[in-house]
């Protein structure tokens, strides 16, 4: 049976990714589901983490990358006692040792870790060096120096500790590897460790409370898919709103500047009369405001 042509999809999905399939294979999944002609992730999770993934359709992927810079919030399952080599449970056990931490040394570690360090992308990462991901030069067993970069921990906390599991709750910046964390906790612990489970719950503003499984929005009827649809700003609710008339909606529209009053400088959401999305647009210390990133609209003439 073919299918029909691919139509137009604007919107926001929010996906609770089941763990065992890369974040592409999700997202061509869900648009397979939507037959949906235009489609994007807003930042991969790996294969064995599951949790949100925000997908953008249409529209909404200009504004992905906005998500990729957002603050984000993890659940993870530490394996003390156990290092791999990828630093996470698809990987080949390095070296075991005993355990025996006690909580008040957990929360000593996790002390040293909170707010700004410096980590050392893992081997097996997307990072690439001369046009190539790291991940291929470790699986042909090449170990390439990599700069330490700093990342931000805005909170750390011990959910659990049983025997060799440790849960922890991480909320962290941009380019956090939580492999990496569990390997230097482990480190600091005197252990090792690595990754056993990882699953996002938080990306910016939007939540894993409001997303769905894969499995569920496959068993959902067409129309009710579209009404799990968040629209487009959905992605940019962290930054400051700014309504303007129809006259400043069409200037900016056709990519001029307009004069917008003395504020903060920095990304501003856009919208027209009727409370219309329009947009992003950055503002300057000068109160000028410039169209960024518009959306495909027709104003009435």
């Amino acid at each position: 049976m073919t299918r029909s042509p691919r139509v137009r999809i604007d919107g926001v999905l929010l996906l609770d990714k089941p763990g065992g399939m890369s974040s592409n294979a999700a997202l061509q999944k869900a648009r397979w589901l939507f037959n949906a002609a235009k489609a994007g992730h807003t930042g991969t999770l790996d294969p064995m983490a599951t949790g949100l993934l925000p997908l953008c359709f249409g529209e909404a992927t200009k504004f992905s990358g906005e998500l990729l810079g957002a603050a984000k919030r993890y659940t993870a399952t530490l394996r003390l006692g156990v290092t791999t080599d990828t630093g996470d449970a698809d990987g080949a056990v390095l070296e075991t040792s005993d355990v025996a931490v006690s909580r008040e040394q957990v929360e000593d570690v996790l002390a040293r870790f909170r707010g700004e360090i410096e980590q050392v992308p893992p081997m097996h990462s997307a990072l690439k060096r001369d046009g190539r991901p790291l991940y291929e030069y470790a699986r042909r067993g090449i170990e390439l120096e990599r700069a330490p970069r700093r990342v931000v921990i805005y909170a750390l906390e011990m959910m659990s500790l049983e025997g060799a599991s440790l849960g922890i709750v991480v909320d962290c910046s941009k380019g956090t590897y939580v492999r990496t964390l569990a390997q230097d906790i482990g480190e600091a612990l005197g252990c090792g460790a690595h990754l056993a489970a990882l699953r996002r719950t938080r990306v910016g503003s939007l939540q894993l409370d409001d997303a769905i499984p894969l499995d569920a929005l496959a068993a959902l009827a067409p129309e009710t898919r579209h009404a799990l649809l968040q629209p487009a700003d959905a992605l940019l609710a962290a930054l400051p709103r700014l309504d303007l008339d129809e006259a400043a909606a069409r200037r900016l529209s056709y990519g001029q500047a307009i004069r917008a009053g003395q504020g903060q400088p920095g990304p501003i959401r856009l919208y027209g009369p009727g409370g219309r999305f329009l947009g992003l647009g950055q503002a300057s210390e000068e109160g000028q405001m410039a169209p960024l990133r518009m959306i495909a609209t027709t104003l009435e003439k």
